[in-house]
């Protein structure tokens, strides 16, 4: 963090950091810095992603089994409330979820139930849901179904709001608002082709654009491809060719405009995402239904649907199963392994250089404090100013916690 903030003020600037097993550890470092810096805490602001919900469903980069692993993202719910209140703890990813191959629907339901768990918990915890409402965020994936997507959106809000307000009892309009962040779908990116790609991202992040009105959501767009393609020529009349193939026949452009058509499809997507949250709620919430292997199984059940459509071409993917045609395929950047070598290098020198005894007296405080119920962000935070390494860190929790070893589906 010190490397990668070097002359940056971190009172001027938001951070987003798309971290979530060890996100605690990494937002410590960054606390660090700023402390480093002399950046009061209660100015700095950005964004944690922080959701291990959706790892255990979607992404799979977990450590501990999910009550360990929920009780630290709390931790840092009510540390960022005392300390942090312009920096968002966590950004409620239904993202990786649509990446894995959920539908839109699943997508929306999952996200927004992994949202209430989180605000369940907190609440055992004792804490207001107003106090820390106000620092949710969620990211969503902005897909092909051009319609669909805007539906998704809308009908987000309104489940968020209804939730906030009618289950937890908000009184902060704050805390009913859903502040979210759109990133166009990787999975939609084709190698083949990759100049309709182009075409695919503009169309996705118009779809969320047009729901957004005045708001200033922020969008991720992708271009060419999500495998960090280097820069290919400039583009040529394929551009031309890709807009027409990809408006008539991929993001079901042609479906009626009629004045009630978004709005009954609003409905319609509000009606199935409550259908999944319900489910989930009989089965004892989101914990109990992911140790179930609910969603996981549901998603992949859904992936194998949309593959299955695809191989008989009941969807279109311009470039892979219709309107194919032979395209140079881009370079491709290498990364070697200087890289690695470099940071090796660094480790070693830093670990050369600190306190050992300092080092061993935080992590062993850290194990301690894992045994009890105190929030373990300000040992955390001890082990990191000792220079404590965040795979030291992680392996002081995981003598307590554990490591979770995932069910297979069947």
């Amino acid at each position: 963090m010190e490397v990668l903030f070097d002359q940056i003020p971190l009172a001027n600037v938001t951070t987003s950091m798309t971290i979530n097993s060890p996100a605690a550890v990494i937002w410590a470092m960054y606390l660090a810095v700023a402390e480093k810096q002399g950046a009061a805490w209660k100015k700095i602001s950005g964004t944690l992603q922080n959701d291990i919900l959706k790892e255990y469903i979607a992404q799979k980069e977990y450590i501990y089994p999910p009550e360990p692993s929920m009780r630290l993202v709390i931790d840092t719910f009510e540390f960022a409330v005392k300390q942090t209140p312009k920096f968002n703890p966590i950004s409620i990813s239904g993202y990786h979820i649509r990446e894995a191959g959920s539908t839109a629907i699943q997508e929306l339901a999952f996200t927004l139930r992994d949202g209430m768990e989180y605000v369940e918990w907190a609440l055992r915890r004792g804490m207001n849901v107003d106090d820390f409402g106000p620092q949710l965020s969620f990211f969503f994936n902005a897909h092909s179904d051009f319609f669909e997507e805007i539906a998704k959106y809308r009908a987000a809000r309104r489940i968020w709001h209804k939730a906030m307000t009618q289950r937890y009892g908000s009184k902060n309009p704050r805390t009913w608002a859903l502040r979210f962040h759109s990133q166009t779908a990787g999975c939609s990116l084709t190698a083949q082709q990759p100049y309709n790609n182009v075409v695919r991202t503009a169309l996705q992040a118009l779809s969320a654009v047009l729901v957004e009105r005045n708001h200033c959501t922020p969008i991720h767009s992708m271009k060419l491809g999500p495998c960090r393609r280097s820069l290919p020529p400039p583009l040529r009349c394929v551009l031309s060719r890709s807009s027409r193939t990809k408006l008539a026949s991929q993001t079901l452009s042609t479906r009626s405009v009629a004045p009630t058509f978004v709005e009954t499809l609003t409905n319609e997507v509000e009606a199935g995402a409550w259908d999944y949250i319900r489910k989930i709620d009989s089965m004892g919430g989101m914990v109990a239904a992911i140790e179930h292997s609910y969603p996981q199984r549901e998603i992949a059940e859904a992936s194998y649907r949309y593959q299955m459509e695809l191989d008989k071409k009941e969807k279109i993917m311009v470039g892979v199963n219709d309107f194919v045609s032979d395209e140079k395929p881009l370079e491709i950047l290498q990364i070697d392994e200087t890289v690695a070598h470099r940071q090796g290098e660094r480790l070693r020198k830093l670990r050369s250089e600190r306190s050992q005894d300092e080092v061993n007296r935080t992590l062993t405080a850290l194990r301690k404090a894992t045994h009890g119920k105190e929030n373990l962000m300000p040992s955390i935070y001890a082990a990191v100013k000792a220079y404590a390494t965040l795979g030291e860190i992680c392996d002081a929790m995981r003598d307590t916690f554990g490591t979770y070893e995932e069910v297979a589906i069947t």
